[in-house]
């Protein structure tokens, strides 16, 4: 028997880890479910997830209001680890951080593959359009590159909420988070993966405005620890 692990992004449950679930998993409103949806919108028994021939399967259980996976309408669709699940108001994520980070190793090591048989029949490579051949930030950056960087800037991860905290200063702490998850949740949300012949890019698209917003509160974000980072007056 399989097991998966499920993560609330987006939801009354968000912050939530299920792990290590076995199959088969339903997903809705009722006490029943496995993981069960505080959400008028999510049917009562809305999805499943479950185990056939070595693969994940999402199904979708004839909802009123349907699911999506990674922004596109889905009835029934094999997972891989890192896939959006949307039902109803929840986002949810498919896989842990370690399989989520194991998968994206096997993509670049087979894309790497690729790269080599390529090379080797060539006399010289042939750029590969931006954006195609590997995982990229706005800079270029490849997303293995900036994970290097973040175990740099944080070796223990992300750092924890202070302790001692007031509960003026507590709620204060609270708004700032909830404000960049909801511009996050709004740029996740409104990305759809780009189909194509290679099963291995597979690219997120947003339209240019979400992107602007994004960028937007990278510059809020900067300019805030700019201000923490001054004196008193």
């Amino acid at each position: 028997m399989s097991s998966v692990t499920i993560q609330v992004l987006e939801g009354v449950e968000r912050g939530r880890v299920y792990p290590d679930l076995p199959t088969p998993v339903t997903i809705g409103r009722e006490d029943d479910n496995a993981i069960r949806l505080n959400d008028e919108r999510v049917s009562r028994f809305h999805a499943k997830i479950q185990e056939d021939g070595g693969r994940i399967i999402f199904t979708d259980l004839d909802s009123t209001n349907g699911s999506r996976v990674n922004g596109r309408p889905a009835q029934m669709k094999v997972l891989q680890a890192g896939d959006q699940l949307m039902i109803g108001r929840c986002l949810l994520v498919f896989g842990s951080n370690a399989d989520i980070s194991a998968y994206a190793e096997e993509i670049e090591r087979r894309r790497t593959e690729h790269r080599s048989s390529q090379d080797r029949t060539l006399a010289s490579p042939t750029p590969t359009p931006h954006g195609q051949d590997e995982l990229i930030d706005g800079s270029g950056a490849s997303s293995f590159a900036i994970e290097d960087q973040l175990a740099q800037l944080f070796p223990n991860g992300p750092p924890d909420v202070p302790d001692g905290l007031s509960a003026l200063q507590r709620a204060q702490i609270s708004d700032q988070y909830a404000y960049i998850h909801e511009q996050i949740r709004k740029v996740i949300e409104s990305a759809s993966e780009e189909l194509g012949d290679d099963a291995d890019a597979r690219p997120m698209r947003v339209t240019w405005t979400v992107w602007q917003e994004l960028i937007q509160l990278e510059m809020n974000l900067a300019m805030t620890l700019r201000r923490l980072s001054e004196p008193d007056p």
